[in-house]
C-alpha cells in the first residue's frame, strides 16, 4: 500500500491514476469516496468546509477496503489526515492485513493549488471552503508526515508544482529504490 498525502490541489488524484494505470494499482480516493458516501449532513458539513469525524471517514475507508482482494496493491489518496486515522492504519499494518510501503508527499504552495482548484468547477472548491481546508490540512494533515515518519514509515516529498510527468517520474523512482 502507498499513501498519496499533500494539500488539496497538490496532484494527489493525477498522480494516483497514473500510478494506477503505469504500475496497476487500485487507487481509493477518500475525496471520491466522501462525495459518494456521504449524508445530506455530511455532505453540507463538507459544503462548508468542515472534514468528516474520524470514525465516519475510518468506516468510509474500510468499506472501500473491504471490496478489494490485493490490498497490498492499493494507493490511498488523501488518507490519513489526522493522528487517530494514521493509529487506525498502523494498527491494520500491525494486524498483517496489509503492509504500508511508503508515503508521497507532493508538496506545493497554497497560491499554486488554490489556482488549480478554482480552476476544475467543483462545487466545493470555492475560495472560502478553499481556505478553511487549507487550514484544516496545516493544523491536522500535515503534522502527519512527521507521525509517519516517527513511526517508521518512509515518507518521500515530492515538488507537487511541477510538470505531472516529472511528478510521476519522480514517484516511478522511489517506487524502485
Amino acid at each position: 500500500m502507498i499513501l498519496l498525502m499533500g494539500i488539496a490541489g497538490s496532484g494527489k488524484g493525477t498522480q494516483g491514476q497514473l500510478l494506477a494505470e503505469q504500475h496497476g494499482y487500485h487507487v481509493i480516493a477518500m475525496g471520491d469516496v466522501v462525495r459518494a458516501e456521504m449524508t445530506d449532513d455530511q455532505r453540507a458539513r463538507v459544503m462548508k468546509g468542515d472534514l468528516l469525524g474520524d470514525d465516519e471517514i475510518i468506516a468510509m475507508l474500510d468499506q472501500a477496503l473491504s471490496k478489494l482482494t490485493d490490498l497490498n496493491h492499493v494507493i490511498l489518496d488523501g488518507f490519513p489526515r489526522t493522528v487517530p486515522q494514521a493509529e487506525w492504519l498502523r494498527e491494520q499494518v500491525a494486524a498483517g492485513h496489509f503492509q504500508l510501503d511508503a508515503a508521497f508527499h507532493l508538496v506545493a504552495s497554497r497560491e499554486a493549488v488554490k489556482a488549480r482548484l478554482l480552476g476544475r468547477a467543483r462545487a466545493d472548491d470555492n475560495e472560502a471552503a478553499i481556505e478553511k481546508r487549507f487550514d484544516e490540512y496545516e493544523k491536522s494533515t500535515a503534522p502527519i508526515i512527521d507521525w509517519l515518519q516517527h513511526h517508521g514509515i518512509r515518507v518521500v516529498n515530492i515538488q507537487a508544482e511541477q510538470p505531472v510527468e516529472t511528478v510521476s517520474q519522480a514517484i516511478a523512482a522511489e517506487l524502485k529504490a
